[in-house]
């Protein structure tokens, strides 16, 4: 049927209850042509006076028109299949809403990352972040493209950037449905955070030695500027800040070094047994120094691991050193050497066991970050930069080893390097 029929049609429809009235006309004249036919005539003339009036009324009535355009703008309660299988390949969590704020759907990666939503509920009974809120509401008021950001707490902190996209239609309409994009920036704002911590750190451990040496110039400059006593006293103090100032230097450029190459699989087999002998030997004047004894249990045979020599020796002279310098009052430190199995796979242990006041079970896990340390006093005190155990862990993360620390207060510590071993032909 064509437009023009249609419409022919509504106008018929519209004219039926004046062709009732007509017929009703001619029905009560007939009856009174039946009972008095002297008044015929008049009652002939009124009739089809009336009947011509009535169709000269049809005709100039409008007939009212549905605008069909209008129905075609009405937004539909759910997205089209599509649509839905569009949003169902993404790779991140996504979600469409109506106008109304509305879930229409959701994708299998949102159903796993935030857990399924009834379709129709609201975003917010899910989201409860009014920042999120406010800026999808501004983005369907608007009609435009939206940004927002999502942190969430719940079991660890996750944090999300959040993009609001409208739907587009056909011929430029107004978008029924929004697509809710996330996307994980977890690890981008743990690193940028990293960075920061890094940087207030190494400005805080520079800074302290630098105000030392630059209080005691100025003093030398001023009032001890003839005081011979004075003079040797403070320039031994400065050099003890210069020193410690090169050695976080020193620190943070292996650690530097170490990290860019931390992904770099080692191609060397080198002997744990010879690199321990060396590294005792060298660090026999400072056991010395703080009355400490080493014991070295190496093994009978090679002892072999794949590794670069020069950092497996950086590993465990840091080891060794922070066991004779935080385990003072125990006496003694213990170097053993020995195999486990985890899994069906052979690992090669090296433990350094110290029998000094041990560490709180709370600092153990933070340990190896970046200038942690136990006692702040005390580690400066002896030298210590806070970055030592962080190279050592980046050391065996490259070597596909693992540092292993159990300590017990009043008893003592045990740090363990655990290296796969090597695999023979068979």
């Amino acid at each position: 049927m064509t437009q023009d029929d249609d419409t022919e049609g509504r106008a018929t429809h519209r004219q039926l209850p004046l062709i009732r009235v007509a017929v009703l006309a001619l029905v009560v004249s007939s009856a009174v042509v039946l009972f008095h036919r002297s008044a015929l005539g008049p009652v002939l003339v009124v009739t089809v006076v009336f009947l011509l009036g009535c169709l000269s009324l049809s005709r100039n009535t409008p007939v009212p028109r549905l605008d069909v355009g209008s129905r075609k703008r009405q937004a539909p309660l759910w997205p089209d299949s599509g649509a839905k299988s569009v949003v169902e390949a993404m790779a991140e969590p996504a979600f469409m809403i109506d106008r109304n704020l509305l879930l229409r759907f959701q994708n299998g990666v949102s159903e796993r990352v935030f857990g399924a939503m009834a379709l129709g509920d609201a975003i917010s009974l899910r989201f409860r972040s009014p920042e999120l809120i406010a800026a999808i509401e501004t983005s369907v008021r608007e009609g435009r493209i939206g940004f927002a950001a999502l942190i969430e707490g719940r079991s660890a902190e996750r944090s999300w950037s959040v993009d609001i996209l409208p739907v587009p239609v056909p011929k430029s309409g107004e978008p029924s449905f929004f697509l809710l994009l996330f996307r994980d920036r977890t690890a981008e704002r743990r690193i940028e955070q990293m960075r920061t911590d890094f940087i207030a750190n190494a400005s805080h451990e520079l800074r302290t030695p630098l105000a030392s040496l630059m209080g005691f110039i100025e003093t030398l400059q001023g009032p001890a500027r003839d005081d011979a006593t004075a003079r040797l006293r403070f320039l031994d103090i400065m050099r003890d800040q210069a020193a410690r100032m090169s050695r976080l230097i020193d620190d943070l450029l292996s650690l530097s070094r170490i990290e860019m190459k931390r992904h770099v699989p080692v191609d060397h087999v080198v002997d744990l047994g010879e690199i321990l002998e060396e590294v005792c030997e060298a660090l026999a004047p400072l056991a010395e120094e703080t009355g400490i004894e080493i014991v070295c249990e190496t093994a009978s045979g090679p002892f072999e691991v794949a590794g670069e020599r020069d950092e497996l020796v950086q590993v465990f002279a840091n080891l060794v050193e922070n066991a004779c310098k935080y385990g003072d009052g125990g006496g003694r430190v213990v170097i053993t050497m020995g195999e486990t199995r985890e899994r069906d796979r052979l690992f090669r242990d090296v433990a350094i066991r110290d029998f000094g006041p041990g560490i709180p079970p709370e600092h153990v896990p933070r340990l190896t970050e970046r200038f942690y340390r136990v006692d702040v006093g005390s580690s400066r005190g002896k030298r210590g930069t806070g970055l030592g155990l962080s190279i050592v862990r980046n050391i065996l993360v490259r070597h596909r080893a693992r540092l292993i620390i159990q300590s017990v207060v009043g008893e003592g510590s045990t740090f363990t390097a655990r290296f796969p071993a090597i695999s023979t032909p068979a």
